[in-house]
């Protein structure tokens, strides 16, 4: 809590005591109160707004699995490569290409980027990251 430990805090009371006096504590001791109450209040009807206004579809999220704090990125690059990748929406599946190739149809497939002709500069994207 703030960095303050338990020790720490009886200190703190113990001049807050002294400093305010026995006739005033009562009074801020009820305002500390009200406050309290207000607070909880306060929070308790936004997270019944947010609820409300996001729907059901934030309900389900794992807002631990968010927390900045466990962002690892040797386990998130780990992740990425060990997905398989999306096939194309026209290639075939590999067991229809199985399937082809077994049969004597396959065809060879074009390659996915032509070669430069020697001499050419690379292709350059400016708004790349």
């Amino acid at each position: 809590m703030f960095g303050i430990n338990g020790g720490e805090l009886l200190v703190i009371l113990v001049v807050a005591v002294l400093v305010i006096g026995p006739t005033r504590l009562p009074r801020y001791a009820e305002q500390l109160a009200r406050l309290t109450k207000q607070a909880r209040h306060f929070l308790a009807d936004t997270r019944r707004r947010v609820d409300d206004e996001l729907g059901d579809e934030v309900k389900d999220i794992d807002w631990a699995a968010l927390d900045p704090r466990k962002y690892d990125p040797r386990r998130i690059v780990r992740d990425a490569l060990l997905d398989p990748e999306p096939a194309p929406a026209g290639a075939r599946t590999t067991a229809a290409a199985a399937g082809a190739a077994a049969a004597g149809h396959a065809s060879r497939a074009a390659p996915a980027t032509t070669p430069l002709p020697p001499g050419d500069p690379a292709p350059f994207d400016d708004e790349a990251t």
